[in-house]
């Protein structure tokens, strides 16, 4: 994932968030199988597939404290 596409997560809306992150669990569970199924070439997709989930979840994370802080 490059810089820009990092920093347009934390400008997307949570349920945009949200959408990404099920895509990214689904794209890192066909990862998985494969890898099982020896068909995965560069295992190393893995390592960053769930650095993805957690800057997704990272961001989702951000705007619940910011609606927070908002609302509180």
């Amino acid at each position: 994932m490059k810089t820009k596409e990092k920093k347009e997560l934390f400008t997307k809306s949570e349920k945009e968030l949200r959408k990404a992150l099920f895509q990214a669990r689904i794209s890192l569970a066909d990862l998985i199988l494969e890898l099982k199924q020896n068909k995965l070439k560069n295992t190393r997709q893995i390592f960053w597939k769930k650095k993805e989930i957690a800057l997704i979840l990272t961001a989702l994370k951000e705007k619940e404290l910011t609606n927070e802080n908002v609302a509180g």
